[in-house]
């Protein structure tokens, strides 16, 4: 039998990760030790009060069964962890919880795009931005950030008539890949610049309590007139290290919640139970495991920007999230080139830039997942041999 797969399936290729995976296969063989910056899975625990509450709570059989909904106790949790975190006033109406980031972000466009819509997507940005409004048969269209300009937006870059037909725009600072933060006055221009145009914003912040140099990580939904143009997804996986127990959130605008609520109970059953009941244990317990995490962050930060930057690398510092950006040696053609030239001399293995779009090509990005041992040894080990 000859299957036909969809034109959308067949426009996927296999994941720079999966290849990445093989080759680190092929050169753990040699014994030589590896140094993983690709995965973005912090190597930190979850504070212990979090896997304590969800062991328990998954020895009751009950809780196996449908959720169905969210527990008005979790809601209250992240409405509380808003107001506590970032001043910000929600009502439970204006939350809801999903299965991570990834997938807020890949379903969240049907309820707001048909065919043909334009959402407009940060180039470079994390895949998934652009990725969920193909999947729905949106037309992503593609706003630049550049080096020169902190890899900050710029409105006046996006032409007159784009922005009139948009539907849709992907915000999200700290920004992974390129680790930038906003300022308030680039918050300000984005909401203004959505009402404009009457565009609904999506802002992923993921990574808010990752950020460095006594600086604070915001909220988009702490700027006056956010709710009235959009929602913010905000996740536990990297704040409070529970990557794989997939739990985030959906704030803001009641009308686009309630409607992804809707979308939602046709494809499941909500958030297992447990899960929940841990959720609520991270934003209502000791908040101590979040900061210590950052201190070690920035520790790993300084070792690894400052030594590369020692040995010849045109990188900065990172501003927050989990990972460096750095332009790859000059003397290669791509950022491909480079990630597999350095995993096979090096055991150093970390993402080209090219996967985030166009405008990582010559860069390559590292995830803060190891220690600063460990980083000190991989960045003599690149000075050695490459």
């Amino acid at each position: 039998m000859k299957i036909s797969f969809s034109k959308k399936m067949n426009s996927f290729n296999d994941s720079i990760f999966n290849v990445l995976n093989k080759k680190i296969a092929e050169y753990s063989k040699s014994g030589k030790p590896i140094y993983n910056f690709s995965i973005g899975t912090p190597d930190f625990k979850p504070a212990k009060h979090i896997m304590e509450v969800l062991s328990e709570e998954a020895k009751y059989p009950d809780n196996y069964k449908y959720a169905i909904t969210d527990r008005e106790e979790l809601l209250s949790a992240a409405k509380n962890w808003y107001k506590r975190r970032y001043n910000v006033s929600l009502d439970l109406s204006e939350i809801m919880s999903v299965y991570g980031s990834q997938e807020a972000i890949s379903r969240i466009f049907y309820t707001l795009c048909d065919s043909g819509d334009i959402v407009l997507v940060p180039n470079p940005g994390y895949p998934i931005f652009s990725v969920g409004p193909d999947l729905c048969g949106a037309k992503v269209e593609y706003y630049n950030l550049y080096k020169e300009n902190n890899f900050m937006l710029d409105f006046n870059d996006i032409p007159e008539d784009v922005a009139k037909k948009a539907k849709v725009i992907v915000v999200s600072y700290p920004l992974n890949p390129v680790c930038t933060l906003a300022t308030d006055e680039f918050y300000i221009n984005l909401i203004e610049f959505a009402k404009k145009y009457n565009i609904v914003v999506i802002h992923d912040n993921a990574y808010s309590d990752i950020v460095y140099d006594g600086k604070i990580g915001k909220s988009f939904l702490s700027f006056d007139g956010a709710k009235e143009v959009g929602v913010e997804v905000n996740s536990l996986s990297k704040a409070y290290n529970m990557t794989g127990a997939r739990i985030s959130f959906v704030l803001g605008n009641k009308e686009i919640v309630e409607k992804f609520k809707i979308l939602r109970s046709q494809v499941d059953y909500g958030i297992f139970l447990p899960i929940q009941k841990a959720a609520i244990a991270a934003l209502n317990g000791p908040q101590d495991e979040v900061l210590k995490n950052r201190i070690e962050y920035q520790a790993r930060r300084d070792a690894l920007c400052d030594g590369l930057k020692n040995i010849g690398f045109d990188i900065e510092r990172s501003q927050g999230t989990m990972f460096a950006w750095s332009k790859i040696p000059s003397k290669y053609k791509s950022s491909e080139e480079f990630t597999l030239d350095l995993l096979d001399k090096t055991g150093v293995a970390v993402v080209p830039g090219s996967t985030f779009g166009s405008l990582g090509e010559g860069f390559v990005r590292l995830a803060l997942v190891i220690s600063v041992e460990k980083i000190k040894e991989a960045v003599k080990v690149i000075e050695e041999n490459l």
